[in-house]
């Protein structure tokens, strides 16, 4: 089972419910995932597999919304899962699926193709697109930017107290990020600080060149000029800080899937607001720390949490790892609150292994 997205812990148990509650529950939740719309009592009781009657299916209905599960949008109208129902039902009685030999070779050969490009980038653009084509909903991944392998770096001066650091990657990207130089800095001083960092790079990951300078600092401290380790520590402050400002790259594909099915002028509203979210990048880094907490699939319902504007919408997540599994980042699937969790979970799940091991 995935791990729940929810910040608080519900009291309510299966325990709660008897067999009758639970099977009700369980028809009403996937009618609903199904169809979008409320479901009523007598919808109910023809799919059950013992025979109640409307009205005591209405009765159980009324106990399951008197405990939060369920809520009724308009007074006649049947009923809807809560936000609190629907993670319950993921949380206690969602029975997920496995993918079937055919969606996994479809997944395989989408987003193994994208590694004839050679770039990290390309095989996540790829993976974004995959799964919100199966899914119908925006796929979206979310990557480091300090994660980027680099090929090479040089610092340019652009006026006496800063220079550029500009940063090439293995795929050909090009990074630039400026960099504050201490007073009265030589040129010889950019030249021996970018000639030291070119040797040390070897492809490998900001994060990792952060972590082996540390070590080797003290040790070439003697060999390299004063002024020169002041440009190095310089840039090396500016990429440990960077998340703070610009947390990484977002990819998102399929935006207009969630704009089907929207029933009144404030579910478009609600999408508005997502798309923004997006594009400001807003809540990015609370979602790498969120994915970073553990392994798995992690489901985020609702306004559950303070996430994206998220109210009506849903988030399935899960982290994926580099050649050190080390977390770099993490893919899903935002969509409606009524997403197939079944069949979305171990699709996630899976794309974020195959990423995982073609990105080692």
């Amino acid at each position: 089972m995935p791990n729940p997205g929810a910040t608080g812990e519900h009291t309510l148990s299966l325990s709660d419910l008897d067999k009758r509650s639970r099977e009700i529950f369980r028809a009403i939740v996937e009618t609903y995932l199904e169809t979008g719309e409320p479901v009523g009592s007598r919808n109910v009781s023809r799919n059950l597999s013992v025979s109640l009657s409307p009205a005591s299916v209405r009765n159980v209905m009324s106990d399951l919304e008197h405990l939060g599960l369920l809520h009724a949008p308009h007074t006649s109208a049947g009923r809807l899962p809560t936000e609190i129902g629907l993670r319950f039902f993921v949380d206690a009685l969602l029975e997920v699926g496995d993918l079937t030999q055919e969606e996994r070779r479809q997944i395989d050969v989408q987003v193994r193709a994208s590694q004839q490009a050679n770039s990290a980038e390309q095989v996540l653009t790829e993976a974004s697109q995959m799964l919100s084509g199966l899914s119908m909903g925006a796929g979206v991944v979310l990557t480091h930017k300090t994660d980027m392998r680099l090929k090479h770096i040089e610092f340019v001066r652009i006026e006496p107290g800063k220079a550029l650091a500009v940063l090439v990657s293995d795929d050909g990207s090009v990074e630039n990020r400026v960099v504050d130089l201490p007073p009265n800095l030589p040129s010889s001083a950019l030249v021996e600080a970018t000639n030291y960092l070119n040797a040390q790079i070897q492809g490998r990951t900001l994060s990792e060149i952060r972590a082996g300078l540390e070590k080797v600092r003290d040790a070439d401290q003697a060999e390299l000029d004063q002024l020169s380790q002041k440009v190095i520590d310089a840039g090396l402050a500016v990429w440990g800080g960077e998340s703070a400002t610009d947390p990484g790259t977002l990819i998102v594909r399929g935006r207009s899937n969630l704009l089907t099915d929207l029933d009144a002028v404030e579910d478009l509203e609600r999408i508005r607001l997502l798309f923004d979210d997006l594009e400001s990048k807003k809540d990015l880094i609370h979602l790498l720390g969120l994915a970073e907490k553990g392994d798995g699939v992690r489901i985020f319902i609702g306004s559950e949490n303070n996430l994206f504007s998220l109210s009506g919408s849903s988030l399935v997540l899960s982290p994926y790892r580099d050649a050190s599994q080390r977390i770099v980042g993490v893919l899903g699937i935002i969509g409606p609150t009524r997403l197939n969790y079944a069949r979305v979970i171990p699709m996630v799940d899976y794309t974020a292994r195959l990423v995982s091991r073609i990105l080692k």
